[in-house]
C-alpha cells in the first residue's frame, strides 16, 4: 500500500518510512471507526491499552511539526468498556487529497486488524 508524501512535508526523507509505520501500527491496532465528515475533516475513533491517548497526542504533535497543514484534536469519550480516543483531523482544502489518502489508509488497515482485535467501525464515507 503506497502513500504519497505531500510536498509541504518537512520531515527528512529518511525518517518518512518510520513515521508512516507508526501511523500504520496505530491504524491497525487501535482504529475502530473512520468517518469522513467532509472533504477537509475526518474523525477516527480508537480503543486500546492505557496510554493510547498519550500515544496519539505524541504522534500527532510530531506530525504537525513536519506537516503544519494538519490540525489534530484528541478527545476522550467514555464508553461501556472503558474509554474511546477520538481523533479529529482537519486540513485546508488544498490538502484534501492528503486527508483522503489518510482516511483510506486508516480504513484499510483497520479492516484487517491483528487476530483477536475485531474491527467495529465503518468504511470512510466518500467526500461530497
Amino acid at each position: 500500500m503506497s502513500f504519497v508524501i505531500p510536498d509541504a512535508c518537512t520531515l527528512p526523507t529518511a525518517a518518512q518510512p518510520s513515521r508512516l509505520a507508526e501511523f500504520d501500527a496505530l491504524f491497525a491496532t487501535a482504529v475502530r471507526q473512520v468517518d469522513r465528515l467532509d472533504a477537509t475533516r475526518a474523525r477516527l475513533r480508537m480503543a486500546g491499552p492505557a496510554g493510547l491517548a498519550a500515544t496519539v497526542r505524541d504522534l500527532t504533535a510530531r506530525e504537525t511539526g513536519c506537516c503544519s497543514f494538519f490540525t489534530f484534536t484528541v478527545a476522550i469519550e467514555p464508553a461501556p468498556d472503558g474509554a474511546v480516543v477520538v481523533l479529529d483531523v482537519e486540513v485546508p482544502a488544498r490538502h484534501a487529497d492528503v486527508l483522503a489518502a489518510l482516511v483510506q489508509r486508516a480504513s484499510t488497515l483497520a479492516e484487517a486488524p491483528p487476530a483477536g482485535l475485531p474491527f467495529q467501525g465503518t468504511r470512510a464515507a466518500p467526500a461530497s
